[in-house]
C-alpha cells in the first residue's frame, strides 16, 4: 500500500503526569518510539542516512561520508542536525499526546467494527463534528455531521468498512485508514481533547488527498513494529 501526506486533525499538547503502571508505561515507550518514527519521517534522506548510520549503526562518520558522497564534516552536520530532531520528538509531552490519540483511535475502530452505538458515543463529544471531502451534493460541498448520536450512527452504519481498516499514523498522528486488498481508500483523523473525547472527525476519500499522505500502519498492539507503507 503506498501513500504520502495530507493535513490530519490534531490535538493540543498536553502534560499529564507519567504514568507509575507498567502497563502504562509500556504504552507510553512505544509512543516514544511513534514519535521518533514521525520526527525520521520529516527528515532529509541526506540527514536520516547520516543520523541512522552513525548513531544507530555506529559506523565512522568517514565511511558515512563516503555512502552519501559528501565531506566527512558536512555528514556531521547533516547527523547532527537529525540528532536535535529526534531528541525534541521523544519528549514525555508528545509521546504522551500520541498515547492518548492511538488509546482513543482504537478504541473507536474496535466499536465501530462491532456496531456498538453506545460505546461510540461515548467517544465522541457532544458536539463532535464529521466532514468529509466527498461531495454530498451536486454543488460538491462537503459532506459533514454534526453531534454525538448522529455521528455515532454513521459509524455504526460503516461497521463492514470498519472490519477492513487498521490503526495508521497519518502525517504524525494516530488515525485510521481503510486499504481493502492494499487499495487505499479511505482515511479518517481525529481532533481529541484532553479529557479523551472526539472533538472532530475528518473523512479523507479523494484520490488526489491519499496520493499526497505520508501513512505507517500500525499493530493493533503498542509495542510491535509499525508497517511502512
Amino acid at each position: 500500500m503506498a501513500a504520502q501526506s495530507a493535513a490530519a486533525a490534531g490535538s493540543g499538547a498536553i502534560s499529564p503526569e507519567l504514568p507509575a503502571d507498567p502497563e502504562d508505561e509500556a504504552v507510553l515507550a512505544d509512543s516514544v518510539g511513534l514519535a521518533l518514527l514521525v520526527v525520521l519521517d520529516t527528515l532529509t534522506p541526506a540527514e536520516r542516512l547520516a543520523f541512522v548510520l552513525h548513531d544507530m549503526f555506529a559506523m565512522p562518520f568517514e565511511e558515512v561520508a563516503a555512502v552519501l558522497g559528501r565531506s566527512p564534516e558536512a555528514t556531521r552536520q547533516l547527523a547532527s542536525r537529525a540528532r536535535r530532531r529526534v531528541r525534541g520528538a521523544a519528549s514525555p509531552d508528545r509521546a504522551a499526546d500520541l498515547a492518548r490519540q492511538r488509546e482513543v483511535a482504537a478504541a473507536f475502530l474496535t466499536a465501530a467494527r462491532g456496531g456498538d452505538l453506545s460505546a461510540l458515543v461515548a467517544l465522541l463529544d457532544s458536539d463532535v463534528v464529521l466532514t468529509s471531502d466527498a461531495p454530498a451534493s451536486p454543488a460538491g460541498r462537503p459532506a459533514e455531521l454534526r453531534g454525538a448520536e448522529v455521528v455515532a450512527r454513521g459509524a455504526v452504519m460503516s461497521s463492514a468498512r470498519a472490519g477492513e481498516s487498521q490503526l495508521a499514523l497519518v502525517d504524525g498522528t494516530v488515525g485510521i485508514a481503510f486499504a481493502p486488498g492494499g487499495h487505499l481508500q479511505v482515511v479518517l483523523t481525529f481532533a481529541v481533547s484532553a479529557a479523551r473525547r472526539i472533538t472532530a472527525i475528518n473523512v479523507i476519500a479523494d484520490p488526489d488527498r491519499l496520493e499526497r499522505l505520508q501513512l505507517a500502519v500500525l499493530p493493533d498492539e503498542p509495542g510491535l513494529t509499525p508497517d511502512r507503507t
